[in-house]
């Protein structure tokens, strides 16, 4: 949650350089002329104790704090004090901030703490105060975000499983196609090689995509056909016997992944609906149980958190940049931006065209004009965010009959 508002002057100042290790910090107090410096162990008991005796020292008024980093140990300690206002400053914000007294692109711990004990002092007003969602609402963030990241992994995977195949064994790749399912991984353990495969009879294949729901019985014909006129590609026992290896290793990971990736899913259904914003998000067009409650975390449980759609438009990357000089002027992507976010938005946007008929109507106009479709993706998702954000703002779900003859 990122706050403009600046409620009154703290009591103090703190500017944090943190590392895994330790922590450089400079202390200004109210009306004091001189910062205290100090060297802090990244241990618990060293964090409590310094952190209490700042509640001690200024009776619990409210101290700002002014750290580069935007998730970690450090900020989860510092969230568990409310006298701390936390401002989280972006690394590429304090790098150009440095390169503009260091021109060598110089660098040390005791700079970036000086240069973030400035900014905080000269420059709160233009800083955000960040102040964190509710614990349910960043628990089910921290939950899709480790899922997309289990799914990045496995099309990792299954991009490295078919390069494999296509060395040694392409038959296995025409004969499974979709290699990231617990039918093609399955299959590759069991039939790892061709000469295995080829051993195999008609009736034992037929029984094995049975029993894995595969239910399409002529596209499986069509399969079994090709598998009985295929040659091997290659009949060296060196490189058989290392691809053999590795495809086994990669189906194993991926099965393992897919089994990791259900029971996300399942965590995420379970809490995402006792969320009390669940009925908002679930109620849009090509949502659905994944991008829901991707939705929901990008908007938060703040509703003061934004003040108008085009700030999170703007926030998330979606809204282009634009630039004027004189004449000059363009447009273009926007490359700050937490990507995870406005890969929500884009996906959400691309679902509901599926979905929703005016979102259809308004992507295939936009690819009429000339548009690519992922910039066509991109306007309708601008479009979806100021309607994303009245329903939050209301709390109210989606009506398609309210909201449609404005977007036709």
């Amino acid at each position: 949650m990122n706050e403009k508002t600046i409620t009154s002057e703290p009591a103090a100042l703190v500017a944090i350089d943190w590392s895994d290790q330790k922590h450089d910090i400079a202390l200004l107090p109210a009306g004091a002329e001189r910062a205290e410096y100090l060297q802090l162990a990244h241990q618990p008991q060293d964090l409590t104790e310094w952190a209490c005796g700042l509640r001690q020292r200024f009776s619990g008024k409210k101290v700002a704090v002014a750290v580069e980093q935007k998730r970690g140990a450090l900020i989860h300690a510092l969230m568990a004090y409310e006298f701390f206002e936390l401002y989280l400053v972006n690394p590429g914000s304090l790098a150009n901030f440095r390169k503009t007294f260091k021109h060598s692109g110089a660098k040390s711990d005791a700079l970036d703490r000086d240069l973030l004990l400035e900014l905080i002092q000269k420059h709160r007003d233009r800083l955000s105060h960040w102040k964190p969602d509710d614990v349910q609402t960043r628990h089910l963030d921290l939950l899709v975000q480790d899922r997309r990241e289990a799914v990045n992994e496995c099309t990792r995977l299954g991009e490295q499983l078919r390069a494999t195949l296509k060395n040694y064994f392409p038959a296995m790749i025409d004969l499974a196609v979709n290699l990231t399912t617990p039918l093609a991984c399955n299959l590759i353990l069991k039939w790892p090689d061709f000469a295995s495969l080829q051993r195999a009879k008609s009736q034992t294949l037929r029984r094995f995509f049975y029993a894995h729901n595969f239910r399409r019985l002529d596209i499986l014909e069509q399969r079994l056909e090709a598998l009985q006129a295929a040659l091997p590609l290659c009949v060296d026992a060196a490189i058989i016997g290392a691809g053999r290896l590795k495809t086994v290793r990669l189906a194993r990971s991926i099965l393992t992944l897919l089994t990791a990736i259900k029971q996300y899913d399942k965590e995420i259904a379970a809490l995402f609906k006792t969320h009390a914003d669940a009925s908002i998000f679930e109620s849009f067009p090509g949502a659905g149980p994944v991008l829901a409650p991707r939705l929901l975390t990008v908007f938060g449980s703040h509703r003061e958190r934004w003040q108008h759609s085009l700030d999170l438009a703007t926030y998330s990357g979606i809204a282009a940049v634009i630039e004027r000089s004189g004449k000059h002027f363009i447009t273009h992507w926007r490359w700050a931006c937490p990507k995870f976010v406005r890969q929500s938005l884009h996906e959400f946007a691309g679902c509901s065209v599926r979905f929703c008929p005016w979102a259809k109507c308004f992507y295939q106009t936009q690819l009429n004009r000339g548009k690519s479709h992922h910039v066509a993706i991109r306007a309708l998702a601008f479009k979806w965010i100021r309607i994303l954000f009245r329903c939050w703002q209301d709390r109210c779900p989606y009506d398609s009959t309210k909201y449609a003859p404005a977007n036709l």
